[in-house]
């Protein structure tokens, strides 16, 4: 058996993405193990899932530098660190630079609460509700240096109901981020993404789908 692909994860957050991550790579057959969290914010809850995970952290804070691209000169020296081979934003609130970027070509995946490319940015899912929409989601995509701009992996649908609060709704889309996001990284580390422009293509294997329906893959 392969040893498993040392991943970073890098979220500002309370890090449930995070936990649906670790969760995944507690299972010997996973094929990727979390090497690294980092958090611009020291006390988020994702760093404090990390360290009850046994799982070594990393802060940077962006105030002690003067240019966001020194910032991700250091996140990127940190990660470095670790043999990272891939990185998962986890509910990451900054946007990332070329220098980030460059640093890890085509192996930079971010995790949003909306169908994209509907409702990019900040409060995906109190947009979706504000606007009505019967169809909500999420998105597992490739960062560019634009906002939840990148290539689509994949994305899983649900509904949204006319009884719905925005609250409900974003536990909804919850449920299917933390089935979503461990899938898009086991096929990330398995090499079976491969991106022709913006098309991304997946070797999926029997019974895997790159399209999810109220957690119920859609083959076609």
């Amino acid at each position: 058996m392969n040893e498993p692909v040392p991943v970073a994860v890098v979220a500002s957050g309370g890090g449930t993405n995070l936990q649906a991550l670790i969760d995944a790579c507690s299972d010997p057959a996973f094929p990727a193990s979390i090497a690294v969290v980092l958090s611009n914010r020291p006390k988020s809850g994702a760093i404090e899932r990390a360290k009850r995970a046994g799982i070594r952290t990393e802060a940077v804070l962006r105030r002690e530098f003067p240019s966001r691209e020194e910032f991700d000169a250091e996140t990127v020296r940190r990660l470095r660190a670790y043999g990272v081979q891939w990185v998962v934003l986890a509910g990451y609130m900054r946007l990332i630079t070329p220098v980030f970027l460059c640093a890890f070509p085509n192996r930079v995946l971010n995790i949003h609460p909306s169908l994209l490319p509907a409702f990019p940015g900040l409060n995906a899912q109190a947009q979706a509700h504000a606007y009505g929409v019967r169809i909500a989601g999420c998105t597992v995509h490739f960062v560019d240096e634009g906002a939840d701009s990148g290539p689509i992996i994949a994305q899983a649908a649900v509904p949204a109901l006319a009884t719905d609060s925005v609250e409900d709704l974003q536990q909804r889309i919850l449920a299917q981020e933390h089935r979503l996001l461990p899938t898009c990284l086991r096929w990330a580390v398995e090499n079976r993404i491969s991106l022709d422009g913006r098309r991304v293509r997946v070797a999926l294997g029997p019974g895997e789908s790159s399209m999810i329906w109220d957690g119920q893959a859609i083959h076609g």
